[in-house]
């Protein structure tokens, strides 16, 4: 089975050996992402809501790319700094689906990339 590779500028540039996402057949792999402004490559500011909203954005717009939609994440896997942010980002993350839940893991890690307080990543099908 062949496998795309999925970048957009919409979304941060990998920070190492990797790539946004990976579609094999329907499914569409997507990289963790970090609360980072693609326009800047820096973590936004204004701390783990704001990075949450952001990590969404960037997450629609590789999604976007690769011909899906939030509506078809199947699963996620949220990673925090502070397992203690997990309500307030829970917020956040109940307001980017609308039709169908993914399945999802969340766990608190001792660091994430560039200082960052969330990373998520999904698996989505196409629309």
């Amino acid at each position: 089975m062949k496998i795309t590779e999925v970048n957009t500028p919409k979304a941060p540039k990998a920070v190492g050996p990797y790539v946004q996402a990976n579609k094999v057949g329907n499914l569409i792999f997507c990289s963790g992402q970090l609360g980072i402004n693609p326009e800047t490559g820096k973590i936004v500011e204004g701390g783990v809501i704001e990075e949450a909203k952001q990590v969404f954005k960037n997450i629609e717009a590789v999604l976007e790319k690769a011909g899906s939609s939030m509506n078809h994440v199947v699963k996620s896997l949220v990673l925090l700094k502070d397992i203690a942010d997990f309500a307030e980002v829970n917020k956040v993350y109940a307001e980017q689906f609308n039709d169908v839940l993914p399945a999802r893991s969340a766990f608190q890690v001792a660091a994430l990339p560039l200082g960052g307080n969330i990373e998520i990543e999904v698996i989505a099908v196409e629309k």
